[in-house]
């Protein structure tokens, strides 16, 4: 977090640290010197300069009356969409000056042959998902992802049949599980099993997940939860409720959309089935970017059904217009049509030093990752999303609850310190 951090620091609390260095600094923790000061002494700092961060005066519905339209914004929305890198247009103008230059050639020549466009890509993302070879693939979007994974490992039979996934799963989500069920001819209303939490309770405890296993195992075929819970921002213990739902004999998968950049994963010492992801939140790759999948090698050699098309081929023989596939090994067996150079470029665009990122720990560090979801009783939301909107305050709203993510590569401990503010002046 801090240059004044040492080894000490990893048995401390947050609040102990800041307590540490308030002390230190004899500066108040709640006072913007201190802030500053966070902002100084951050490793990270030098991360912003390498996303663009949208001017408060670009922003719609801000009120500029009350505040300077050339600052910029308090963009806590990176759950939601990722800055741009600044690297973003440069590796698109690569890409672009190649097949401008070369036309067809460029499947197989120029600075990153199309044709292997989505490799560059890999070593980032086996780092941030704990994966090995070949357990990575990048492919489709989020929800596609997850249907073409259930193709494979969602085999429904008259006595295992159920899928167990989160209450306020992304609706997404739950609209697969429901048309996968339909589809082998189940009803969603006997095969969804649904996760809650505790009555007046908003996270779902890791013991009722596995008291559901114990009492309902026998007849799940699917566990399929969110890493990180969109709504509540909650990190759910993936290595515990895979391991126990595997010993009742459940193929376990995970959607990792709030989780991969934001938390640790090392989904291949996990024994993680499969899971998959989407990479314009903390990957930062734009709007609607291609997403991807993990699958674990222990799955390799297991006979599945596939949906197939071409890119699911091995590369040696891709080209050569075989009639029947050479699937290629692991996850790159599961891709279907060759990526979009474009949006490879932009899933490639990570900060040059990214690998020296560490997740700012939040209050618990076992249960969060870098999303903070609240709600203020009291106050409606809404209004208050829209007063923060013409302040100048980038972040989102979910009924009666406000979500922000400060993200390590681009936000500063003074953007944590403008919003506080803001929330403790702004009426609603």
């Amino acid at each position: 977090m801090s240059n004044d951090c040492n080894a000490k620091c990893q048995q401390l609390t947050p609040q102990d640290i800041l307590n540490q260095l308030s002390e230190k600094w004899n500066v108040s923790i709640t006072s913007e010197e201190f802030a500053r000061k966070l902002d100084e002494n951050d490793s990270l700092r030098s991360l912003r300069d390498e996303f663009y961060v949208p001017k408060v005066g670009g922003l719609p519905k801000v009120d500029k009356s009350r505040t300077d339209s050339q600052s910029d914004s308090i963009y806590l929305c990176g759950h939601s969409l990722g800055l741009q890198p600044k690297r973003v247009q440069k590796l698109i103008d690569i890409w672009l000056k190649d097949w401008a230059n070369l036309g067809v050639y460029g499947h197989v020549h120029g600075t990153n042959p199309f044709a292997n466009c989505d490799y560059p890509c890999i070593p980032t993302l086996k780092t941030l998902l704990g994966a090995e070879d070949n357990e990575v693939g990048i492919m489709n979007q989020l929800t596609t992802n997850i249907h073409f994974m259930m193709v494979s490992f969602y085999r429904p039979t008259s006595q295992r049949f159920k899928i167990l996934y989160e209450e306020r799963a992304f609706p997404s989500d739950e609209y697969a599980f429901r048309s996968q069920i339909q589809f082998h001819g189940y009803s969603p209303e006997q095969a969804l099993l649904k996760i809650k939490p505790r009555e007046k309770e908003d996270c779902i405890r890791t013991e009722d997940i596995l008291e559901l296993l114990k009492q309902q195992g026998q007849s799940v075929a699917l566990v399929f939860l969110s890493g990180v819970q969109y709504y509540t921002g909650q990190l759910f213990d993936i290595e515990t409720i895979t391991r126990a739902a595997q010993q009742y004999g459940c193929i376990v998968g995970w959607d990792l959309a709030h989780a991969v950049g934001n938390v640790p994963l090392k989904l291949h010492d996990w024994n993680v089935d499969f899971a998959v992801f989407c990479s314009y939140k903390y990957l930062n790759s734009g709007a609607g970017c291609i997403g991807g999948i993990f699958v674990h090698s222990n799955q390799f050699d297991k006979e599945y059904p596939h949906f197939d098309g071409w890119w699911g081929n091995r590369d040696e023989t891709r080209f050569q217009m075989n009639t029947e596939i050479e699937r290629g090994l692991g996850a790159n067996g599961f891709r279907i049509s060759n990526p979009s150079i474009h949006q490879c470029a932009t899933l490639a665009a990570k900060p040059s030093n990214y690998f020296k990122i560490h997740v700012l720990t939040p209050n618990d560090p076992e249960q969060r990752g870098a999303q903070l979801s609240f709600r203020i009783i009291g106050v409606d939301a809404r209004q208050l999303f829209n007063e923060l909107e013409r302040s100048g305050v980038c972040l989102d709203v979910r009924g009666d609850v406000i979500r922000v993510a400060p993200i390590p590569l681009y936000n500063s401990f003074m953007d944590v310190y403008r919003f506080v503010s803001l929330l403790k002046i702004i009426k609603v």
